[in-house]
């Protein structure tokens, strides 16, 4: 990676640390542009400042955008939850809630403010694996996709480093992580990645797509964690290759203790929505690879940066690691067999 190509995967928005802005100065602002009032709870987040509003109105989820994030980043995403809602109305995602005199968000230094709509029910991180759970994951991922298959971005191409088809930009933050083994492996992978799926990908369907269906952003219903009641955090959403979305997802319902019956199970439920063509499922056991690679890279190197949000930015590592190993272990015969048949449509 050149030094230019260097700067720039720095220059992304994760590079920056969350605002900062006081609950007090927060509710003035709810009163003053939404007239709403209550009780701030904070929320963790990689990138923004959140928190979930408590009042006589209801419950929201009050965002402050990172300062660094473009307006052009802001609009892609307000406006693609907007495009959903009416796409598929009954699909449980944010509402954005517009200000009393119609606006998305306000602009504030500390960066821009937004009000959602609250989706109730539990995470699925909170919850065990199971094949019905993964499922329904699928199928709720293939109506979002579709849902999201005619938005034109309003005009925005965000670049984020989550995002699978930018794996190579990630070559360099390996000299800074604390792994040198994982590192010298991580840089192997990203290498014969970059000559041998990019190309591939570079030709395949793409869209607006969600990236990041993991198990923090999925909720289920507390009396039955098979049944998905919202799925949240539009934040890394991209213009990517669709088969991308589908292997992020992929990817977290991947239970080290059985690699293959999580992301077999979501792929089904979401090839019964979406046909899959054959070089799609072809890719597949390496970008979901990719996805583990991508998130312990880039959580090493935010941890390493800002150690005082180390333990949200590392939640997912730990199961990331163990699941690459298993996933590798298994071999890519074996994965691209388990794969292909999860992908054909049911007779």
């Amino acid at each position: 990676m050149s030094p230019d190509t260097a700067s720039e995967a720095f220059s992304d928005i994760l590079s920056h640390p969350p605002p900062r802005l006081s609950q007090t100065e927060i509710l003035g602002h709810l009163a003053r542009h939404w007239g709403l009032e209550g009780d701030l709870t904070a929320l963790t987040a990689e990138r923004d400042l959140n928190h979930r509003l408590d009042g006589p109105q209801g419950r929201f989820t009050v965002k402050l955008a990172n300062p660094a994030e473009p307006m052009a980043l802001t609009a892609f995403q307000s406006k693609a939850l907007m495009h959903v809602a009416k796409a598929d109305p009954d699909l449980p995602v944010p509402r954005v809630v517009p200000t009393a005199t119609g606006d998305l968000w306000v602009d504030l230094p500390q960066g821009r403010l937004r009000l959602m709509s609250w989706l109730e029910g539990k995470p699925q991180a909170q919850t065990p694996f199971s094949a019905p759970q993964a499922r329904a994951i699928g199928a709720l991922l293939a109506r979002l996709t579709l849902a999201l298959a005619d938005y034109d971005g309003a005009g925005a191409d965000p670049v984020i480093l989550w995002d699978i088809q930018r794996l190579p930009r990630l070559a360099a933050m390996l000299p800074d992580l604390p792994d040198r083994g994982f590192a010298a492996w991580a840089g192997d992978f990203i290498e014969r990645f970059e000559a041998q799926v990019a190309p591939q990908l570079a030709l395949l369907p793409r869209q607006v797509c969600h990236s990041d269906f993991n198990r923090h952003n999925i909720l289920t219903a507390a009396d039955d964690p098979d049944r998905i009641t919202g799925v949240i955090d539009f934040g890394d959403m991209v213009r990517t290759p669709r088969i991308c979305d589908l292997a992020v997802a992929a990817a977290y319902q991947l239970d080290p203790a059985d690699p293959l019956g999580g992301p077999c199970a979501l792929i089904q439920g979401y090839a019964a929505r979406i046909a899959l063509s054959g070089t799609e499922v072809a890719l597949l056991p390496e970008l979901i690879a990719a996805r583990m690679v991508t998130s312990l890279v880039i959580s090493g190197w935010r941890a390493a940066r800002y150690p005082s949000n180390a333990e949200y930015i590392l939640r997912n590592s730990a199961n990331a690691r163990a699941g690459l190993a298993a996933f590798e272990n298994l071999g890519r015969d074996a994965l691209a067999h388990a794969l292909t048949l999860a992908a054909r449509p049911e007779e």
